[in-house]
């Protein structure tokens, strides 16, 4: 009997646990944003409406600084990874540097910034 009461008192906190982490787990919603790639850095000190060059992007990119997505409408988006530990997500991003691309995937906002897991990726046309 006290090994019973031991087990539920044991399995009891960790079952509130879990429901308290899936009810905080935010499921992201869906999304498909179409715009450019270039460095976080130019994204906001620049102030640009696209990347300066491919090359551009590609030096930040290389020296560490973070690749974005700058959308048509003017919001930043995060490239994200949904796992732990996360990884970054330039090298999906590099072959699209400078470029415009397509990326569908789930956002996830909080606080003004916009995170997006890319689920799929491809290049789009150039912009007229």
């Amino acid at each position: 009997m006290k090994s019973r009461t031991a087990i539920i008192r044991l399995t009891l906190p960790c079952l509130l646990l879990v429901a308290v982490l899936a009810l905080a787990k935010s499921d992201g919603k869906p999304l498909t944003v179409k715009g450019y790639v270039l460095d976080s850095a130019c994204a906001f000190t620049k102030d640009l409406d696209k990347p300066i060059s491919r090359e551009c992007a590609l030096s930040c990119a290389k020296a560490g600084s973070q690749l974005v997505i700058l959308s048509d409408d003017g919001s930043i988006y995060w490239p994200i990874a949904e796992t732990t530990p996360a990884t970054g997500q330039n090298k999906r991003l590099l072959e699209f540097a400078g470029g415009r691309l397509v990326a569908k995937g789930k956002l996830y906002d909080r606080g003004g910034s916009h995170a997006l897991v890319i689920e799929q990726i491809a290049a789009a046309p150039a912009k007229k």
